[in-house]
């Protein structure tokens, strides 16, 4: 156990000292400081439009032709961005044993190219694509380079980086994008990621409760848990009674479920880690 005094001059460690087991959820948080930008500001609330529902996705040719210019535009930002000292930090304790499961609600897949095993992608992985008819998985690698190749004109554009691969393409006729199909089916091809609208799959939920029930405490990452997706952890962890600490700026869901809260970028808080 963690002396008195460590508890006291930094309550993070004692935490984490404490509690053997964690069951580690992160957010959009941990990875802004790879160049990411988060979706809410420090009240919880929306700092651009909400994401494409999976409704608005499969409602025509229209929001999909939207969704994958601005993914194109955006994909060359997304592709490049690295792992921070918050990633490596959570892998390295995971390699010490101290980590029950790391649940992400993060597309980015940067805490298994920061060295994390033991994770579950609660939203999905951006670096793969669906077909929604078949379901054929592509790498996104081979989608970007079949939308530059039928939309060559495009890659002129210049746009704002926006969270999940996105970009902010403001006034722009998305009538001549063209989407490439599936090429098994030539169904309509979708990255693999849970959109708003969309279930998690089963099987991921049944995985992170199974380690839930084996861990001795939860430490929230980078998350406001405003996505119930990953709120009901919190809310399951509370419960059974497990002690709870969060890391992130601002507000959360589950501020009165939360004893210890940490003010601090997630870098910052986790590079003594790392």
């Amino acid at each position: 156990m963690p002396s008195l005094d460590t508890v006291i001059a930094d309550p993070l460690r004692g935490f984490i000292d404490a509690h053997p087991r964690l069951f580690v959820l992160t957010g959009a948080g941990i990875s802004t400081d790879s160049g990411i930008p988060d979706y809410r500001d420090d009240r919880g609330a929306w700092k651009r439009s909400p994401p494409m529902t999976l409704q608005a996705f499969m409602s025509g040719p229209a929001a999909r032709a939207r969704y994958w210019a601005r993914g194109m535009i955006g994909w060359r930002h997304f592709a490049s961005v690295a792992p921070n000292v918050a990633h490596r930090a959570l892998a390295a304790m995971e390699h010490a044993g101290r980590i029950e499961l790391l649940l992400t609600q993060n597309v980015d897949g940067l805490h298994e190219r920061a060295g994390s095993l033991n994770v579950v992608d609660l939203h999905g992985r951006l670096d793969r694509v669906r077909c929604m008819q078949c379901g054929d998985l592509t790498t996104r690698e081979a989608m970007q380079s079949r939308l530059e190749k039928a939309n060559p004109t495009w890659m002129a554009l210049q746009a704002t980086v926006a969270p999940d691969g996105d970009a902010d393409l403001d006034e722009v006729d998305f009538s001549a994008f063209s989407i490439p199909p599936c090429t098994v089916c030539g169904g309509i091809l979708k990255p693999d990621v849970v959109f708003f609208g969309e279930n998690v799959p089963r099987a991921r939920v049944d995985t992170a409760w199974a380690h839930l029930g084996r861990a001795d405490a939860m430490l929230v990452v980078g998350s406001s848990l405003m996505v119930y997706s990953g709120y009901r952890f919190v809310l399951e962890a509370s419960r059974r009674g497990l002690p709870i600490a969060s890391v992130n700026l601002g507000v959360t869901r589950a501020d009165g479920l939360i004893p210890l809260k940490i003010e601090r970028s997630c870098a910052e808080a986790l590079a003594p880690y790392a």
